[in-house]
């Protein structure tokens, strides 16, 4: 078997959907595990929808997942050029070579006889189909004397290239997701191939480029299956062996019916993308999986199980491990439901198993944007504490803001629970102890089982207001530990705040 080669194919023509995503994962995946290439490749003969943002956001995606590619425009490789807007002389040369055969055809109907002929169809209660019933009729290369379309071509009549699709034929296609399916070429239309600029389509280019860059396997979403007859005859005109093909099932809205959209992402509030990005022309933005705190290691897992199980259907799985694993026919036919709170549980189990200190940047940006000062020692402690209780870095603040910022106003109900009538005396007192005792977490401790042992009252009424003193609220991590990074000054005073409140 040749060497394995991938590629992923996106269109520049706006930004990368996380079902794109995935695609490019799987085709890493499969190249990885079978010791082959994965390449990028720029699709971008749509020049009228170009967009001059969307290649840099789709390299600068790829690198935040970790997908290294082999060969790329920005990489460069033995296949070069990778853009097809740079590879228009290989195309010419295939064009001329696709003409010579009783495959390809030149047509000159104009966009006004082909509306007027759909329109005739319409009132018919038809659709109008370039196809081989009628092909024969209208004003192309099989119709018109040679020396006739000699002088159009010369005149700079405009044209295109057509696809002759030879009808009457059952082709029997394979797909490793989905196994065999037959289809009758009788009810496929003659595709164009090259369009009056001199360009080729999607189909004529995607072929010759997948071709000459010796792709083994093509990798894609489902939405181009009902091309893979078009591009299979493509194979058959030019006499080359095809690429095995994997159409990818769809990534699924949240609810109802249909694949998941920037719609449903607005709807429900969560990203669609990998990258926030902002479009200039149009005056929108949306946010991105980075931006909102995702760690890319629980994007590509949560990613990569959307249309894929590992062995032991286990959900927490590492790049490396998906290397190992990936298997072509074990992805599912079926889309896959994306779940926003399924998202949110893949980045809590990575934080909260990550090192503090990949954390402590991320945290430490979040405390300069709110004018805290940074301490290394302090701030990578307090990461540790809280990291298994959020799912996002930035959540940290959230429920620690108090390690910084003393409480100005206390919950209503925690201080209904935790405020008795003797609640004063008792802070009272350990205001009083608590400036002899040495403030690190092993003598706090035993200083408070020994004050609560020695007062003779229950551990919560003691242990409660003092929280609250420190936190306003009756939650957090276990009270020495908060003494203890608080420092007695700051302790001693909140404790005296309380009680002046009571």
């Amino acid at each position: 078997m040749s060497k394995i080669r991938v590629r992923f194919a996106p269109s520049p023509t706006g930004y990368l959907h996380i079902g794109g995503v995935r695609t490019a994962l799987y085709n890493y995946l499969f190249a990885k595990k079978n010791k082959g290439k994965f390449i990028l490749r720029i699709e971008d003969t749509d020049q009228n929808r170009y967009v001059e943002e969307a290649e840099k956001y789709i390299n600068d995606s790829l690198k935040w997942c970790g997908l290294e590619l082999d060969e790329s425009p920005e990489k460069g490789g033995p296949f070069a050029p990778y853009k097809q807007s740079e590879r228009k002389d290989i195309y010419n040369k295939y064009i001329q070579e696709i003409l010579k055969t009783d495959y390809a055809y030149i047509a000159f109907d104009t966009p006004e006889e082909l509306e007027k002929l759909r329109k005739e169809y319409e009132e018919q209660g038809k659709v109008f189909s370039y196809n081989h019933e009628i092909r024969n009729s209208l004003n192309n290369s099989l119709t018109l004397p040679d020396d006739e379309v000699e002088q159009k071509l010369n005149a700079g009549t405009p044209y295109v290239i057509r696809f002759k699709i030879p009808p009457h034929r059952t082709l029997v296609l394979n797909d490793i997701i989905r196994g065999n399916f037959t289809i009758d070429t009788s009810i496929l239309d003659d595709k164009v191939l090259v369009k009056t600029d001199g360009m080729p389509t999607y189909h004529f280019a995607n072929i010759v480029d997948d071709h000459t860059m010796e792709i083994t396997h093509v990798i894609r979403g489902e939405e181009w299956l009902p091309s893979l007859a078009l591009h299979i005859l493509l194979y058959e005109a030019f006499g080359w062996n095809s690429p095995e093909f994997a159409h990818l099932p769809l990534i699924l809205k949240p609810e109802g019916k249909g694949k998941l959209s920037k719609r449903d992402g607005d709807k429900y509030g969560f990203p669609v993308f990998p990258l926030a990005w902002e479009n200039v022309k149009e005056g929108t933005s949306s946010i991105g999986y980075k931006e909102e705190g995702y760690l890319p290691e629980a994007f590509i897992n949560m990613l990569a199980l959307l249309g894929w199980s590992p062995s032991n259907d286990k959900e927490i799985i590492s790049l490396h491990e998906m290397i190992d694993e990936f298997d072509l026919e074990k992805v599912h036919k079926a889309g896959a439901r994306f779940n926003p709170e399924k998202a949110k549980w893949f980045n809590h189990e990575y934080i909260s198993k990550s090192d503090a200190y990949k954390l402590l940047p991320e945290f430490q940006k979040i405390l300069k944007e709110k004018n805290i000062e940074t301490d290394d020692a302090k701030d990578l402690r307090i990461v540790e504490l809280l990291k298994e209780r959020v799912s996002f870095v930035k959540e940290i603040w959230d429920i620690g803001s108090f390690f910084w910022l003393a409480p100005s106003t206390y919950n209503e109900k925690s201080f209904k629970k935790a405020i008795k009538e003797d609640t004063k005396p008792i802070l009272f007192q350990l205001y009083s102890e608590l400036e002899s005792v040495s403030f690190t977490e092993k003598e706090l401790h035993t200083y408070i089982h020994e004050f609560v042992e020695k007062s003779g009252m229950g551990f919560g009424k003691i242990m409660q207001p003092l929280r609250l003193a420190l936190v306003g609220d009756l939650k957090g991590p276990d009270v020495p530990v908060i003494m203890e990074l608080l420092g007695k000054t700051e302790t001693l005073q909140r404790i005296k705040n309380l009680e002046l409140k009571i």
